[in-house]
């Protein structure tokens, strides 16, 4: 076939290969498939309501609560997948639709008409809103006659940063699971243990760790950041994404999802303060970095990623 001829074809095909990949549709077949109980609940605070999907386990005994934070791209297809793998551990998970009434015609995540416009809302949320939407969805779930009383805050991208800063925001967190993302400039209010997940192919959020690894032990908190090497941005979702081509991206999903279950299985019901703070490396080989802002599956080179993670700094 002629360059030119398959170079059109190319372009044809294009938009619907994009499509596919922002639809997500893997993440969406997983999540019909689940026999759990999914629901939608309208959350109220003030003048505002916000939307949240909450995920039941298939458990008798009552059971921790995790607020899970969206990625930049919103409340996607595989931020409810996730919600789901979580709550097939034996949590309940509530992700809130951070978005709700900000979208189209006051619509939320599902309103907007592309990735670029949806990163673009996410990026220009008020961190006071986003905190009381948060704190909502946490009242919600205390007050849930299945929960025991334990709950914890988890994110992704965009969303690792804000459950740093709601762990400094919100006093009766259990714990803290940040995966990557940046910690809050003021760390002396946090009074939860904070976890964090890192990637080794990630220097703009790498960069981050010393720092906050410093200000947490001078405050005393507790703090324990992990690197997984070979990783790039946003490995929770490339790794299980049947489109991943970097090899480090599905082994930190896996060693991180075994460890956040682990710690959340393992949290006490009081926050808990202390002052060991420390870093681990977990050896990888070594791959090409992936953003979480990518509109593929391809690694990017350094220049390209840094560019397309501009959006979500905080």
């Amino acid at each position: 076939m002629p360059r030119a001829i398959r170079l059109f074809a190319a372009a044809l095909l294009l938009p619907l290969a994009t499509a596919t990949i922002h639809a997500q549709d893997w993440a969406k077949a997983r999540l019909e498939a689940s026999p759990r109980h999914h629901e939608y609940v309208p959350l109220k605070h003030g003048d505002r309501t916000v939307q949240a999907f909450v995920v039941y386990p298939e458990v008798k005994t009552k059971a921790p609560v995790v607020i899970l934070i969206h990625e930049i791209f919103g409340l996607s297809d595989w931020a409810k997948e996730m919600a789901d793998e979580l709550a097939a551990q034996g949590f309940i998970v509530i992700a809130p639709d951070l978005l709700t009434g900000f979208g189209p015609n006051g619509g939320g995540s599902e309103a907007f008409p592309d990735q670029d416009a949806t990163v673009k809302a996410v990026s220009g949320l008020d961190a006071a809103v986003v905190n009381a939407d948060l704190d909502a969805a946490a009242d919600y779930g205390k007050k849930l006659p299945a929960a025991n009383g334990k709950i914890a805050v988890t994110g992704f991208c965009w969303g690792g940063g804000k459950s740093f800063a709601f762990a400094a925001h919100r006093k009766d967190l259990s714990a803290a699971f940040v995966f990557y993302g940046p910690g809050p400039s003021d760390v002396t209010t946090i009074t939860a243990p904070v976890y964090g997940f890192y990637a080794g192919n990630d220097a703009r959020i790498g960069a981050t760790i010393p720092a906050t690894t410093a200000a947490m032990k001078a405050a005393g908190k507790k703090y324990e950041p992990i690197t997984y090497d070979g990783a790039g941005h946003g490995f929770m979702r490339a790794g299980e994404d049947p489109g991943n081509t970097v090899p480090g991206n599905k082994t930190a999903r896996e060693q991180a999802f075994a460890r956040l279950v682990t710690l959340i299985k393992e949290m006490k019901a009081a926050p808990v303060a202390a002052n060991a703070s420390h870093n681990k490396t977990v050896a990888q080989q070594s791959q090409p970095a992936t953003s979480c802002h990518a509109k593929t599956n391809v690694a990017e080179s350094p220049t390209t990623t840094k560019n397309l993670e501009t959006a979500a700094i905080m």
